[in-house]
């Protein structure tokens, strides 16, 4: 396992999302998976955890915490996100009081003294640009209740507020081969010249891009590839990059015949995603272990040429960006 530089620590370039095992918005999760999904990316190198405290009204940081007290601590880097916690809600969520209050409480269920990164999650774009939720961060920070902040943000716009704070140490963002803006817009780059860290979230687009889905797949009554493909819970983009599933599948089909000699397209999908030297690590989700050690086995895939991926962003460019639902 290979690992970059995230703010002064040093990260696995592959990570694990844990909102899976949240259980509330992918499909149920037992208890007995989670902890072996966890288990089994660690041994096989991976250290960087992305957990939030909306995942499962609390769930997942608590099975991280559990599976912690098994775990060297000083291994892993634990990242977790607030602001979209169900009590007491939005705008309230954004204040002083309750930003400390659910980071306590994010401290008390995964079991730890100070949070490696605590991140704004998906904030609206009027309350990145207060000051008090930053000096909130701030005095969190000073008090080595978390060890460092950033923001997980849907657009490159929101992208951009949040870098207005010099002090911002990475931003969490959607990007993989449909969903290419963050690269073609300059953001990227624009991070690695400041030394902001990048978290790639959704790197397989909701799995559309592991290639398994076929027109007759479904998923559970709770998973939000179910109750959220047009944008019903939350942004979009969030679910099968903003394509759809149906248009989602149609990309996929015509994505096949440009997945390069010695990659499957799950493969291609992650390593695409690390190739861009801006990106610090990646948080594919898995929700057993086979799936947690294919997803670390990316680090040690060789490059992609550069004529794949030039051909790989025509393809974004000319085909699937026209597709793309949401803020990108």
């Amino acid at each position: 396992m290979t690992h970059r530089d995230f703010d002064g620590a040093s990260v696995s370039e592959v990570g694990l999302g844990c909102w899976q095992i949240g259980g509330d918005q992918w499909g149920d999760v037992a208890e007995a998976d989670a902890i072996e999904v966890l288990r089994a990316s660690a041994d096989a190198g991976v250290t960087f955890l992305d957990t939030a405290d909306v995942y499962g009204a609390g769930r997942s940081e608590e099975l991280i915490g559990r599976f912690l007290t098994g775990y060297p601590r000083e291994r892993l880097f634990v990242a977790s996100k607030f602001g979209r916690f169900p009590r007491p809600g939005w705008p309230t969520n954004f204040e002083p009081k309750t930003i400390r209050e659910h980071t306590e409480n994010s401290l008390k269920r995964l079991g730890v003294e100070r949070l490696d990164l605590t991140q704004l999650h998906c904030l609206p774009m009027e309350q990145l640009k207060r000051a008090e939720v930053w000096d909130t961060l701030r005095g969190l920070k000073q008090e080595g209740k978390i060890a460092r902040f950033g923001a997980s943000v849907e657009s490159v716009a929101e992208a951009e507020e949040c870098l207005k704070q010099p002090d911002c140490a990475s931003l969490q963002i959607i990007f993989n081969i449909f969903r290419q803006t963050p690269e073609t817009s300059g953001l990227l780059d624009r991070c690695r010249r400041r030394g902001v860290a990048i978290i790639v979230r959704l790197p397989l687009a909701s799995g559309l891009l592991a290639g398994k889905y076929t027109p007759q797949t479904t998923f559970g009554p709770n998973d939000h590839r179910t109750i959220n493909r047009n944008g019903e819970k939350f942004n979009v983009g969030e679910t099968f990059a903003g394509l759809g599933f149906e248009t989602g599948l149609d990309m996929v089909e015509k994505l096949k015949p440009l997945v390069p000699a010695g990659y499957t397209l799950p493969q291609l999908a992650l390593r695409w995603c690390l190739d861009h030297p801006a990106v610090t690590t990646i948080i594919p989700g898995a929700r057993n272990r086979a799936q947690a050690e294919a997803n670390a086995a990316a680090s040690a895939l060789p490059p992609i040429a550069p004529e794949a991926l030039a051909r790989l962003r025509e393809f974004f460019v000319a085909t699937v960006k026209p597709a793309v639902r949401g803020p990108d």
